[in-house]
Parts: C-alpha cells; structure tokens; sequence
C-alpha cells in the first residue's frame, strides 16, 4: 500500500493519510466508511488509478480510526468533516477536487460543499449512507437499547461478526448534521453507485443524495447482486469506469 504520512492537527490529534501529488494536476479525495480505514481494496484501486492517470490523489483516516489518534467513541461527524477540511485545506489548497464517499464518507463528502463548493468539479457515491445515525441505528433501537445508551452513554451494537460501540453522542450529532433537507445547486456530475443487495443502507439514501444536486449531472448506478462495499475486483472496475467518466 501507500506511504502513509501523519498530520498534527493538535497536541493530541494525528491524522493518519494517504498524499501523492501531480503538480498541476486536480485532485481525488476519498472518504471512507464508519469505523473503516485505508487498507482496504477501494482506496488501494483508487490510490492506483489516481497514479496511472497521473491525478493527485488524497485520503484519510478519521480520528478513531485506522492507525489515526483518538478513540472511536470520542468522535463523530462534526469532527470527522472538520479534519476532512483540514487536510484537504493542506494539500488540496485552491485546486478542483472529484469527492469518493464510502457509505459515511459520502455524508461526511456533502459537508464539504459548505466550505468547498467552488473547488468540487464531482462527486461519486458508493453505497451512500447520509443521516445513518438517526434513520438506520437509533429509530431501530428498542426502547431498552436507548435507556441503555442514554444512562451508560454508549451501546455496543453488535452486527454479524462486528461490535460497533455506538455512544449517546455520537447519535445526538448527527442530528445536527442534518443534510438531506439541503439543496446544493453545483453545475457537476454527480454518481450514485449502490449495491441491488445492499442489507446495510437502502438504494433510496443514494437517491435521496441525488435530489440535493438540482442541477447537477445526475446518475444512479445500481449494482445487479451487489453488496454494501462493493470491494471486489469486478465491482471496482464499475467504480473505477464511473470515476474515470467524472474526471
């Protein structure tokens, strides 16, 4: 994989990252999924075909996950999108940049537009998951389940193979990063990809990001059979094929 680099933002805060730079080239800034990292094979195939095209290319860890510091339940998405800005204030600086948003990373993409609006020329979904925490966690609850999480301040939910420690905080943010009731009037293209067989998010929350963009080149591009990562070979290529039709 690629040569990770750290960035301090704070005394106590490194941001773990991938950033390999094209002189005069625009930008691919990928944002992964909730408690993902970038060892997996999506950054990995866009890291590649960032090289091959000779496009800079950025990616982070958001603290709380991966090899970034911090715990995972002391973050959320408020945090995440404003360590997103940072590090593409650093490297990105005033070039144009495509956004790839992984699941989370494609709610944590449309908080970007508030503050980079001009400089994103695209943005590419994949299995997009906006307002999760609230539609797809908490309203999910039982009553038992969030008395636990608001007297404990946190719930380890536990789904397949994999616990996710879920705290009272993390859900309350989310509600104030509302975004499905914002309209967002770029002149881009914009590309849902989102798995038939998605059992984690719905097609509908990829449809849901397509309404924000009303001006916007629009596409849906859903997957016959495909899952929520869509991480192999044959649906990277599809990624891959929809990536290079945005730049």
């Amino acid at each position: 994989m690629a040569n990770f680099k750290f960035h301090k933002i704070s005394n106590t805060k490194k941001i773990r990252h991938i950033a390999k730079i094209f002189k005069n080239s625009s930008f691919i800034v990928f944002l992964h999924g909730f408690m993902s990292d970038l060892e997996g094979e999506k950054p990995n195939a866009f890291l590649k075909f960032a090289k091959k095209n000779k496009v800079s290319f950025l990616a982070l860890e958001y603290s709380g996950h991966g090899k970034s510091s911090g715990k995972f339940i002391n973050g959320n998405i408020s945090k995440w999108s404003k360590e997103t800005s940072i590090l593409i204030r650093k490297y990105v600086k005033k070039k144009d940049f495509i956004l790839i948003g992984s699941s989370m990373g494609a709610w944590i993409s449309i908080n970007q537009f508030k503050i980079f609006k001009k400089q994103i020329k695209g943005f590419l979904g994949i299995g997009a998951a906006p307002e999760f925490l609230e539609n797809l966690m908490w309203k999910k609850f039982t009553k038992k389940m969030k008395d636990e999480t608001k007297r404990k301040g946190i719930y380890h939910l536990k789904h397949g193979n994999y616990e996710y420690p879920i705290s009272f905080q993390l859900i309350k943010d989310g509600r104030k990063n509302k975004v499905l009731n914002k309209r967002i009037n770029s002149n881009i293209k914009v590309t849902m990809i989102h798995g038939e067989k998605d059992e984690v998010v719905p097609v509908s929350y990829s449809k849901k990001i397509l309404k924000l963009f009303p001006k916007a080149k629009k596409k849906l591009n859903i997957i016959k059979k495909g899952d929520h990562s869509l991480s192999s070979k044959k649906r990277l290529k599809v990624i891959l094929n929809e990536l290079n039709l945005l730049i």
